[in-house]
């Protein structure tokens, strides 16, 4: 879940000049934020979206984190980590001291050992576990030492640390073989937890206790969960929320205007990117390369940015965003235009019975998604060739439809984990990805292991370049577009921009009134 980096970093630093001072009569006021981002568990283990580490990322908390803008993991619950020699397979981090979970006792390396390995063993079917392919065990080494042994040598290994499914939970707490139940949190971040109601919204409150990379928590914070775009702009213009981020509709986001009277808007580039995700298992109708290479004829991504989200999406041509190392332009290399000749040849090819029919899933009220489906079944169905249904389901369901195969092809936002273009390989397109296509490629497999050797992440362009013209030609996913990044407060709430600053990391306790 991560962003454009360069950019993104003078967005921040031109925006964060602002001299926030504070109202000593707000201090202890509560800021109200809306999204329509879902939260599908409470629980580490079983939760891989934006929504869930959105709240992960402030109310527990892992051995690393990032910085605001920042590209490189500082130490949060971890007083140091670094490689052990030279060859990137030992990762050893000593615990920082004072740590103590709301039972109050304290945070020791059998509880980071502990969270590390229950992520891998109950492997969720939409948890964070294929994050750690490369992690093969982990070691208590004292109270405070913990080494992690790597499988393969993995310099990306501690940008995944810092993410949500790094988040340290206690083992006293949470079973070490199922996930926890229930909407209680024992986390040691910045806030608790003090009540939470899913699809409404997470109650939180500053953490006394809190001991880490921080100088200090936060304003209270009520996080408020929206069904719709269109109900969290209900809920913005009616004044019943002082910051709206993730996502306001397009055609909101198209009229803000920074110079506008009575708010504040922060509009950056972001990395995160939405695809079009397709099966590839035997019984499935996309099977054939050639089918889904006809499919990659017909999508138009202009038009969607221009139409459905009015200008606030740039169309994507590749598996891995402008911005970030190892961006190429494969897909328009490959698929240049809009060409029903070309899929019709493609098609005729592969001998199968024409219109071929297919199913087009995506989650109901996320954003544009319905009005994004219904004009991506207009252009797949362009010139008779194909027959889309397009069905749209509730979040936490949607993911477990992909997860099982249940869907010919779905539409779904990438963001990405951390700042490397390492985030947009094996989790989508490896053998096993997170996104569950069934697509298995024994060459793109390497190039991701070859990748994550070099420390220099420069030098693994090459590895993504290739990466990336191996799914242009076997189209487990067609790109559609890259997202920009709009947050939205009241004038007098300060530290908006950094909800969404590029690192993953939901900064509730940098906001404050002003």
């Amino acid at each position: 879940m991560r962003v454009l980096v360069t950019l993104l970093v003078l967005a921040v630093v031109g925006i964060g000049g602002w001299q926030l001072l504070p109202s000593q009569g707000n201090k202890n006021r509560t800021i109200t934020v809306g999204t329509t981002d879902a939260v599908t568990d409470l629980d580490p283990a079983g939760a891989y979206d934006a929504g869930s580490w959105a709240l992960f990322s402030n109310v527990f908390q892992s051995l690393l984190t990032f910085e605001p803008g920042g590209v490189e993991p500082v130490p949060d619950a971890a007083q140091s980590c670094a490689f052990q020699g030279s060859g990137l397979r030992t990762y050893r981090c000593t615990l920082r001291s004072g740590i103590t979970f709301p039972s109050g006792r304290a945070m020791t390396a059998e509880d980071v050992k502990y969270s590390f390995d229950r992520v891998k063993k109950i492997n969720s079917e939409v948890g964070p576990a294929s994050l750690f392919s490369t992690l093969g065990s982990v070691t208590a080494d004292s109270a405070t030492s913990v080494t992690f042994h790597l499988s393969s040598p993995d310099a990306t290994f501690p940008l995944k640390v810092a993410t949500g499914a790094g988040s340290i939970v206690d083992k006293d707490s949470y079973p070490a073989g199922s996930l926890r139940t229930g909407t209680a949190v024992d986390g040691t971040g910045p806030y608790t937890l003090a009540s939470y109601t899913k699809g409404e919204q997470a109650e939180l409150r500053p953490n006394g206790r809190y001991k880490g990379d921080l100088g200090g928590t936060g304003r209270p914070v009520e996080l408020r969960y929206y069904a719709d775009s269109a109900k969290l702009d209900s809920a913005w213009k009616s004044g019943r929320v002082d910051v709206a981020t993730r996502d306001l509709p397009p055609h909101v986001l198209s009229q803000l205007n920074p110079s506008d009277p009575g708010q504040r808007v922060t509009e950056s580039d972001s990395a995160e990117t939405r695809n079009l995700y397709l099966n590839t298992r035997p019984a499935s109708p996309l099977r054939d390369v050639r089918v889904r290479r006809a499919m990659a004829w017909l999508v138009d991504r202009e038009q969607l940015a221009a139409t459905v989200y009015e200008g606030t999406v740039d169309p994507l041509y590749s598996l891995i965003p402008t911005g970030i190392t190892g961006h190429t332009t494969s897909f328009f290399d490959d698929y240049p235009k809009q060409s029903v000749q070309q899929a019709r040849e493609l098609l005729t090819q592969a001998g199968v019975s024409l219109p071929v029919r297919f199913t087009l899933g995506y989650g109901r009220n996320r954003g544009a998604g319905e009005q994004e489906a219904a004009a991506l079944k207009r252009q797949l169905e362009a010139g008779g060739l194909f027959k889309v249904d397009v069905r749209g389901y509730e979040w936490t369901d949607f993911q477990k439809r992909w997860a099982a195969g249940k869907m010919d092809a779905w539409a779904v936002g990438w963001v990405p984990d951390y700042p490397d273009p390492d985030t947009f390989g094996g989790p989508l397109v490896g053998t096993g990805s997170t996104l569950a296509t069934g697509y298995s490629n024994k060459l793109v497999d390497h190039l991701v292991l070859d990748s994550q050797q070099f420390a220099d992440r420069s030098r693994a362009a090459n590895d993504f370049k290739a990466i990336q013209q191996d799914i242009a030609r076997d189209v487990p996913l067609i790109p559609l577009w890259q997202r920009k990044s709009y947050v939205v407060s009241t004038e007098d709430v300060g530290g908006g921009q950094y909800l969404d600053d590029g690192t993953g990391v939901f900064r509730l306790w940098r906001l404050q009134w002003i």
